[in-house]
C-alpha cells in the first residue's frame, strides 16, 4: 500500500480530509502530506487540514474541515450550530461553533478562521454524539450551551419544545432548560 492510500482510507470518513496527526497516526511523517499537495495529490486546506481533489465537494464539507481544523480528536460541533443542524428552532448561525476541552493554551485567536467560533469545555463522552459522520454534541447538551451563551430566549424555547416533543430529551430536562432559560445571572 502507499501512503497516499492510507491516507485515502482516514479520508472516506471524514469527507476526503486528512490531517497531519492523522498522517502521524499512520506513522507517515506529516511532510508527506506537504509534498503530496504539491504534486497536486491533496489539497492544503488549512493549518495541518488536507483534502482529496477528487473528493466530490459536498454542502456539509465546512462542518468537518471546522472540527479537524481545531486538531483535537475530541473537537464537536456545538452551540448555535448543534441546534441548527439538528433542526430544533429557527435559529440561523451565522459562524460555525466548535467545542474542545478546555486547555492551558488556547488557540491563537489570530489563526482562528473568520467563520469560525471555538469554545472550550470538557465533555464526557456520554456529551457526544454523531450527525453525518461528524461530531456533535447531543441534543441536551446544545440547547445547555445555549442557554449558557445567552442565545436569544425564543429560540432556546422553541429548541427545548421541539426537542422535548420529538423525544430528544426527557420531561424533567425539559423542565430544567426551561427553568435555567429565565434564571438571572446565567
Amino acid at each position: 500500500m502507499t501512503v497516499r492510500t492510507d491516507l485515502w482510507d482516514v479520508a472516506v470518513e471524514q469527507y476526503g480530509y486528512v490531517t497531519t496527526q492523522d498522517a502521524r497516526n499512520l506513522g507517515v511523517a506529516p511532510s508527506e502530506l506537504t509534498k503530496l499537495a504539491a504534486r497536486g495529490a491533496l489539497e492544503h486546506v488549512s493549518q495541518g487540514v488536507y483534502r482529496f481533489p477528487e473528493w466530490p465537494v459536498g454542502a456539509n464539507d465546512h462542518l468537518m474541515e471546522a472540527v479537524l481544523w481545531t486538531r483535537d480528536p475530541r473537537a464537536a460541533l456545538s452551540h448555535d450550530t448543534a441546534l441548527d443542524l439538528y433542526e430544533l428552532s429557527k435559529i440561523n448561525p451565522d459562524k460555525t461553533h466548535v467545542t474542545i476541552p478546555k486547555r492551558e493554551k488556547k488557540l491563537r485567536r489570530a489563526d482562528t478562521p473568520p467563520a469560525l467560533v471555538v469554545h472550550y469545555q470538557d465533555l464526557d463522552e456520554s456529551q457526544i454524539g454523531w450527525w453525518e459522520q461528524i461530531p456533535i454534541v447531543t441534543v441536551a447538551t446544545a440547547i445547555d450551551q445555549c442557554i449558557a451563551s445567552r442565545v436569544r430566549l425564543d429560540l432556546v424555547l422553541q429548541a427545548i419544545d421541539t426537542a422535548r416533543r420529538q423525544g430528544r430529551i426527557d420531561e424533567a430536562t425539559a423542565e430544567r432548560q426551561r427553568h435555567d432559560v429565565r434564571r438571572p445571572g446565567l
